[in-house]
């Protein structure tokens, strides 16, 4: 019997009207059409007066909206009106944690975001997005942008096309900036922005930004001990950081004609950098994630590096096809690191240097013992770098992961 009361209650439906009520399919407008109550913004709510419903606009403290909406569910049948997709940035949360998911039924529809990314023909799937509502900062925004390449930025008043294109003006890789505005009406325009060229135009709202981070066709300068890290085409932040870099490459001690094997070498950072000093000698970078020897390959190319080579293959194996090197330098290598180091020192040259960069304590304990149990003298330095960021009214020093750096010199 409780089993069969259950059923008879009425469910609230909440309709997504997309960007329009042109979005609507022909189940949604059946709903519509049989409801005895609607509610919905003031816009939505004109749309449908022709409809013999009761109507309440989404006006006021939301908890009077909601009290209305119990009152009459249980008695008559109940439609919510929400712009775009009830789940994304809309009422459909609120109504679901309030009224409970068994009496609410959600029917989706065109996000702006969904409808951002149509226009301008971009594959999404890998986008994220970035809500400026109501936000005093642009510090979500920047983070944003550090660890992502493709975002919609969701604006209001205060956080508009201008106020976000300076952020990405001041950003330290280029990127296209689009704005859409009033998406699905018939005024709808789209803007590809300048971000350095900032003003006083003013965007009709609603609106959204898309941002796409572009590639340097050119580095801004030529490489050298140090080059800023955006300067790299790397992957989501799988770099070695430019302080570490310094460090590390001090502590190879390398002498110009020495070969250096960069082994798990992400995007070739530290192996590029090593060819300035190794005016005779090679590298050999090697990876075994194909998208990273790509990388590899187009930062060569971008700073007309002739003296690395990279090389693609699953370590351990395929290392005694290389050149003997005087220096080895591991960034990577995960579990398979044991394998790694006891084939770098078959092959390195007597008295050469094996330097491992460590994230985590397992792979410190690990590179040090195995190295000592090679017969290797071993020192570890510990790397602890902060970086300035800004903020509205200053700056604060962020720190990065620390890093142990472990040298092991084989015997002569």
């Amino acid at each position: 019997m409780i089993m069969h009361e259950e059923t008879e209650k009425k469910i609230v439906h909440v309709i997504g009207m997309g960007l329009s009520p042109r979005d609507l399919t022909q189940s949604h407008l059946d709903l519509i059409h049989q409801a005895q109550v609607l509610v919905g913004g003031r816009r939505h709510l004109e749309t449908f007066s022709h409809i013999p419903a009761m109507q309440r606009e989404i006006i006021g403290p939301i908890s009077e909206v909601l009290e209305f909406i119990r009152e009459k569910m249980d008695t008559l049948q109940v439609v919510v009106l929400a712009s775009g997709d009830p789940l994304f940035f809309g009422i459909g949360k609120t109504l679901v944690d309030h009224l409970g998911p068994d009496r609410v039924v959600i029917h989706p529809n065109i996000t702006s975001m969904a409808a951002a990314f149509a226009r301008l023909k971009l594959p999404w799937q890998e986008a994220s997005w970035v809500s400026l509502h109501g936000k005093k900062e642009m510090a979500s925004l920047e983070t944003a942008m550090n660890e992502k390449s493709l975002l919609c930025v969701f604006t209001d008043p205060a956080n508009n096309p201008d106020a976000i294109a300076q952020t990405v003006g001041a950003h330290n890789m280029p990127w296209n900036m689009w704005v859409l505005e009033r998406l699905g009406t018939p005024d709808e325009k789209i803007t590809l922005l300048d971000p350095a060229q900032t003003g006083t135009e003013s965007y009709a709202q609603p609106n959204v930004v898309v941002l796409k981070k572009k590639e340097w066709n050119d580095p801004p300068g030529p490489l050298r001990l140090g080059t800023p890290d955006h300067w790299f085409v790397h992957e989501k932040g799988l770099i070695t950081k430019a302080p570490v870099r310094a460090v590390v490459l001090s502590m190879l001690r390398l002498e110009k004609h020495h070969t250096l094997w960069d082994l798990g070498a992400g995007s070739g950072s530290v192996g590029l950098e090593a060819t300035l000093l190794l005016t005779q000698g090679l590298v050999y970078a090697v990876e075994k994630n194909a998208e990273r020897i790509r990388q590899i390959r187009a930062n060569a190319e971008k700073f007309k590096v002739k003296n690395l080579t990279a090389v693609h293959i699953d370590m351990p194996d395929g290392l005694d096809r290389l050149p003997r090197p005087h220096r080895v330098f591991i960034g990577g290598g995960g579990n398979v690191l044991p394998g790694i180091l006891e084939k770098a020192a078959v092959f390195l040259e007597p008295g050469g240097l094996i330097v491992v960069n460590a994230v985590l304590l397992e792979t410190l304990t690990m590179a040090v013992k195995r190295l000592e149990e090679m017969k290797f003298k071993t020192s570890v330095t510990q790397i602890q770098v902060s970086q300035s960021r800004k903020m509205p009214w200053g700056q604060y020093m962020e720190s990065l992961n620390p890093v142990w750096i472990i040298v092991g010199e084989k015997e002569k």
